[in-house]
Parts: structure tokens; sequence; C-alpha cells
């Protein structure tokens, strides 16, 4: 996840920093979709080219300790704007049970050879056999394409400071 997310425009917006970036987001990938494995809803392609994280209905991430790591690693003013942004996401996310996706990402080496939709419609098949609504963050254009396919709608932008622009997205149950 981190080599997916090395490339990132808003996970390097937040941390420009080489040894930052790798410091928070390693045990973010944890924090922020890491209940996925014990829910039997993290998707792998090959050896780990790319994994997809879902949180069922009522799962949510550890927001205690993502707040923890960002104050211990992270300094004003990059730390209010971050934060910022994680209070806007959070703002979007529906009311009604849905499934989320904190996390998806390709390892950059693999990337344009379909395994993100593979990983997409895997996680959507369980969506949509449940019924129940898909909630993401798009976090660059070319993201936002790849679930605008796969039947997401905008529902608004999410910025921060002088952060690229991020897209919470929303999926009925087909």
């Amino acid at each position: 996840m981190a080599m997916a997310f090395s490339t990132d425009p808003a996970a390097r917006w937040a941390w420009p920093d080489p040894l930052q970036f790798i410091t928070i987001f390693i045990p973010l990938v944890t924090l922020f979709g890491g209940k996925s494995l014990d829910h039997g809803s993290a998707y792998i392609i090959g050896d780990f080219c790319g994994v997809a994280q879902w949180l069922p209905p009522a799962v949510h991430p550890d927001d205690e300790a993502i707040g923890d790591l960002f104050e211990t690693h992270m300094s004003h003013p990059r730390l209010a704007e971050v934060l910022f942004l994680f209070e806007q996401m959070a703002a979007f996310h529906p009311s009604e049970p849905h499934w989320y996706l904190p996390l998806i990402g390709v390892d950059p080496r693999f990337q344009g050879r379909g395994y993100g939709t593979l990983l997409m419609e895997e996680g959507l098949a369980a969506c949509d056999r449940h019924r129940q609504l898909a909630y993401l963050e798009a976090t660059s254009p070319v993201n936002r394409s790849l679930y605008e396919r796969l039947g997401f709608r905008v529902l608004g932008e999410i910025r921060s400071g002088d952060s690229p622009p991020m897209f919470p997205m929303l999926r009925e149950p087909r």
C-alpha cells in the first residue's frame, strides 16, 4: 500500500518528506483499513501487487489512534490541515449502512493492467450482494474516473489549505 500511495497527490501533499511519509503511512494503513482483515473484506491481487481494504457497515477506522499518530509525527500548520481533511471526509459518509473503502492501491510497477478494477469489482460484489451503499474518497482525477466508470457519483470536493482536491463518492447497490 505504501508503494501505491508513494505517488498519490493527496498523500504526498500531506507527507511530502519521504521519511515522514513512510513513518506515518505504514501504520496508517493498519489504523485506517486494517479492520478489513478481521472481517474478510481485504482483497489482494497477485503477490501483493494491489490491495483493497473494504470496511463493512458499522466498522470504522481507528480515528483516535490516527489522530495520535498524526499528532506524534506532524507539526502545524500541516497537522491542522490534514486533520481538517479527515473531518471533511467523515462529514460526507452516508448515515445509512454502507461499505467504506478507506484504501485501495496498486504498486506503480503494476498500474495500468486492470488490477484496480478487479479489486474494486470484488468489493462491489459484496456491496451488491448485501444491497448496501459503497462510499470512498477519490484522491486524484485518475482514480475519480475509474470510480465513475464503476458507478460512483461525486458528492462534493474536499480541500484543506493548498491540498489537491479529494472527491467523496457514493455508489448505489446494483
